[in-house]
């Protein structure tokens, strides 16, 4: 295997090895539980789902991790916007992050911790910097010395002198340099608080990832990965106070994925300019939201737009049709009695060039092309042209089925794709099912009586209403266009 990642810190991509053979620690940051998820919060799931799914079928023990920010300005904010305590807002919005995650197919990590859980860890990592003088007190409050860390900004590539410079970063009178960052925040009335030596307060934000990331994958891990814009600060400042603390390099691989533009902006919730994923399922299948997500490299920004999403549709459309046309064809075909079966599998075209795809960091946008190109294969042999025998045809069904699997694609049948898609796509159209299905009944009865024009007015009448129908083996199919 040879499996290169980009590895954000050194600027290229890398040769993968994990720290232990067949094993990999992965942590990936989670949401501030304040608000529904946008499109841009699905991507970055999405796109570390992927990661995931494709280390397992590589065959490694992944333990993944991914957090939940649950105390946090915008959270209290949210709160007293609505008037409700702060832990019925984050018990209110992870409740609608499952459904979100449930829609689009994201398989649950191996651990999922709650930032307030892990207040002790964060602690000590804190009474930990300050007993090294990385970090001091100033009325309540506990920050990062900034210039005790003397790699900083060797993630984002930025200089110390040119952020001072820059005057980006607001004036405060309790810190020794406008640039250190709060570990641990005096608390304010009517907030939410935890003792500490320092007084009542409650954890900054960086610190929280750096406490989960010890505790749950150790000093030092494989994978830490997170949206673009998390690059810097929250990651720069986790290197820093991580390495402060143990004097270990935290990660060995950073993995950021590329923004979710609208008009080249990017998606975001301070910006205005976002979609939550439930908008988006409302109008379009959760499923069609996935493929478009993996339609780009995770790299790459990608433009959000209705037609693109209206392309996602028809081509997950075609992957559908594709599947149920090739299990039609396979039918009851025993496929343990096929010798050599999953070896055959492995070796099929389809599979060692979707590897090679995905082995050049995790490049889903040429393995998808590779599953349009099989389809295309796929469809012919099925239609029995080619020469192409029924083991064969199993063979590369199950070929890719597996590379559609490993992309978070193919969870449900053919059937229940089409019926989903109907549902979502008629509540616009309101169409009478029933008036369809007597159309369709009508017009065979006119074909069979060869009473063309009865038979024609019905089409048309189908055409009008937006619904496709094709005559198959089977009897006449129809879909909404």
């Amino acid at each position: 295997m040879n499996l290169k990642i980009f590895n954000t810190l050194t600027g290229k991509k890398e040769q993968f090895v994990p720290l232990k053979e067949k094993q990999i620690g992965m942590y990936v940051c989670g949401v501030t539980v304040y608000d529904y998820c946008h499109v841009g919060h699905a991507r970055a799931a999405i796109v570390f789902d992927t990661f995931y799914r494709y280390f397992q079928y590589l065959g490694y023990e992944v333990r993944f991790v991914r957090n939940f920010t649950d105390i946090d300005d915008k959270i209290i904010n949210r709160a007293n916007e609505e008037g409700i305590d702060w832990q019925e807002v984050n018990r209110k919005y992870i409740s609608a992050f499952y459904e979100d995650m449930g829609k689009l197919n994201i398989a649950a990590p191996t651990v999922e911790p709650k930032a307030t859980d892990h207040i002790a860890e964060m602690l000590d990592m804190i009474q930990s910097l300050v007993d090294q003088d990385k970090a001091y007190e100033s009325d309540g409050d506990v920050f990062y010395s900034i210039k005790s860390f003397k790699d900083y900004g060797c993630l984002s590539g930025k200089n110390i002198d040119d952020l001072q410079s820059g005057a980006r970063v607001e004036v405060n009178e309790s810190k020794r340099d406008p640039l250190d960052f709060a570990l641990w925040k005096k608390s304010k009335p009517g907030e939410p608080s935890w003792d500490s030596p320092w007084g009542p307060g409650r954890p900054g934000w960086h610190i929280e990832c750096s406490a989960m990331s010890k505790k749950y994958l150790g000093d030092t891990f494989d994978i830490h990965g997170g949206g673009k814009d998390l690059v810097f600060p929250h990651h720069e400042n986790e290197i820093a106070q991580s390495c402060g603390c143990t004097g270990k390099q935290p990660v060995r691989y950073w993995v950021h994925n590329g923004f979710v533009n609208i008009d080249k902006e990017k998606m975001s919730k301070s910006l205005g300019n976002f979609f939550t994923i439930r908008e988006v399922c409302k109008k379009y299948h959760p499923e069609v939201l996935r493929l478009f997500l993996i339609s780009s490299h995770y790299r790459s920004p990608i433009d959000f737009s209705e037609k693109n999403l209206e392309d996602a549709t028809k081509v997950l459309s075609r992957f559908y049709e594709g599947l149920a046309g090739a299990r039609g064809k396979i039918g009851n075909l025993n496929l343990k009695s096929i010798p050599n079966f999953q070896e055959k599998v492995k070796n099929h075209p389809l599979t060692q060039k979707f590897e090679t795809a995905m082995n050049d960091d995790l490049n889903t946008a040429v393995a998808m092309a590779h599953m349009n190109e099989e389809l295309r294969n796929l469809n012919t042999a099925v239609l029995g042209k080619g020469g192409s025998s029924l083991e064969d045809i199993a063979v590369a069904t199950r070929a890719w089925e597996e590379a559609g699997k490993i992309l978070g694609l193919f969870f449900l049948t053919p059937e229940e794709f089409e019926k989903e898609l109907f549902e979502i796509k008629n509540q616009e159209r309101n169409l009478d099912v029933s008036k369809i299905e007597e159309l369709i009944a009508g017009r065979k009865s006119a074909r069979q009586a060869k009473n063309w024009a009865e038979a024609d007015r019905c089409r048309d009448e189908l055409t009008e209403m937006g619904i496709l129908i094709e005559d198959t083996a089977n009897g006449t199919e129809w879909k909404l266009k």
